[in-house]
């Protein structure tokens, strides 16, 4: 034994119970099994929780603690299993017994105890009965006893693992709302036996799961077309200069609608997107069960492979043709809009430019209005000057200056008029200087 002390990872003990949570059953045949799955959030499996500990307790069972992955335990001739997944949770209810001649006459539901099943909260998706019989020492019902069973509706039936055993199945509810599935056993193990009927359970509970996104598809197709056309019609306005009517179209009018299409585009991806992302992951689960099963074909029938990927691979299809016309119609909206985006940008910068241009002009006409003001400013100014001179020389001349105030009045005026003149351009300059000091001293961008 070494004695070298490793760093373990937290998680490694957890990694290794992952791959033995859900181990194959070992079933006897015969035997009748009834499997549900039922759809349901975190609050609803906490609820599903204490209802499978009212179950033990009613079947004078051991309680389960905690929930856990995978339950399951043995109540005499009764076996009750459930499994935890990610959207939903599966209860597999086994009858280790027999003794009718019809072989859904009693299933693995008719030994519950009377309405636990009808107060499980949740809604049920696949809900169907499993009846084993033995027949390594009698002979097989024909065809049409069998159709019998499963009231003459049409059978698909394959010989899995290499003909060790026999399954018929009609794929469609019956008159108790519940599929079927009848399993002959040829030569099969109890081991064996748990594995074909759990990749059973698996395979239809998969493929129902798997045709939920196509309801989704076909509610959201329709609207799709409604919004690509509208897409073409708004594309085909921005590629063209002018409306019909020869006015200039709107371009924020045509953007709103954009965004508009964009959130309902958005909305339906989010309606979507995980339904159909599980879709692709069920189907791949039910294509790798069926081919687990290893059928061969029995005369007239469709095995199970051929009758589920008929119809469900194109089921998939669809949906993954309407999931990539999503993204598509997304692409085109945003390309569209960027076009868009772009002559807006290209409008408003035009109009700025016009308004610069305006404003240019305005402020040219605003300088020579100003050259003119300029002008009458320097007669207004002079005028007044030479009043306060007139003033000044009658002032002087009552002192006793003998001077001629006419005289003196009429040289002086011209030297006011040019000092008036000179002063007054002199600060035009300085406040221009100013001014353009103030343009040079600006960042240029």
């Amino acid at each position: 034994m070494s004695d070298a002390q490793l760093d373990m990872h937290p998680l490694r003990e957890l990694l290794y119970e992952e791959m033995h949570s859900r181990p194959f059953q070992v079933i006897p045949s015969p035997a009748r099994i009834s499997h549900l799955s039922v759809v349901c959030n975190e609050q609803q499996k906490a609820e599903q929780f204490l209802h499978l500990q009212k179950l033990c307790e009613l079947l004078d069972g051991d309680v389960p603690k905690s929930d856990q992955a995978c339950f399951q335990q043995q109540f005499g001739q009764l076996q009750v299993r459930r499994e935890k997944h990610m959207e939903f949770v599966s209860y597999t209810f086994i009858w280790l017994g027999a003794g009718h001649s019809d072989p859904f006459a009693k299933t693995g539901i008719s030994h519950l105890p009377v309405g636990w099943l009808d107060t499980l909260c949740g809604k049920i998706v696949a809900a169907f009965h499993v009846s084993v019989e033995d027949v390594r020492d009698k002979p097989e019902p024909d065809i049409p006893e069998v159709k019998s069973y499963f009231e003459a509706m049409r059978l698909v039936g394959s010989q899995p693992s290499q003909g060790c055993a026999q399954v018929w199945t009609s794929f469609q509810m019956h008159s108790d709302d519940f599929g079927r599935f009848l399993i002959y056993n040829r030569s099969m193990s109890d081991s064996q036996l748990g594995r074909l009927i759990q990749r059973l359970l698996e395979i239809e509970s998969y493929r129902l799961m798997t045709l939920l996104g196509l309801p989704v598809a076909r509610a959201i197709s329709p609207h799709l077309q409604v919004m690509d056309q509208q897409l073409a019609q708004l594309t085909q306005v921005l590629s063209a200069e002018q409306e019909e009517d020869g006015q200039c179209r709107d371009e924020r009018q045509l953007l709103a609608r954009l965004t508009q299409l964009a959130s309902q585009v958005e909305d339906y991806r989010a309606q979507s997107t995980f339904r159909f992302n599980a879709t692709n992951a069920y189907q791949d689960l039910v294509l790798s069960r069926l081919q687990d099963l290893r059928e061969d074909e029995v005369s007239g029938h469709l095995t199970l492979q051929e009758f589920i990927t008929r119809r469900l691979v194109p089921a998939v299809k669809t949906c993954q043709a309407v999931a990539d016309r999503l993204e598509d119609l997304s692409r085109r909206i945003d390309r569209v809009s960027d076009m868009l985006r772009t002559q807006v940008e290209l409008s408003i910068q035009g109009q700025n430019q016009e308004l610069l241009s305006s404003m240019d002009q305005r402020s040219k006409i605003q300088l020579m209005m100003q050259h003119t003001v300029e002008g009458l400013s320097v007669a207004a100014i002079s005028y007044y000057t030479i009043g306060l001179v007139k003033i000044f020389i009658g002032v002087l001349y009552d002192q006793g200056l003998n001077i001629d105030k006419s005289l003196t009045l009429g040289v002086s005026m011209p030297l006011v008029i040019v000092a008036v003149a000179l002063i007054t351009r002199r600060i035009h300059s300085k406040f221009s200087k100013l001014a353009d000091d103030s343009s040079d001293a600006k960042p240029k961008l």
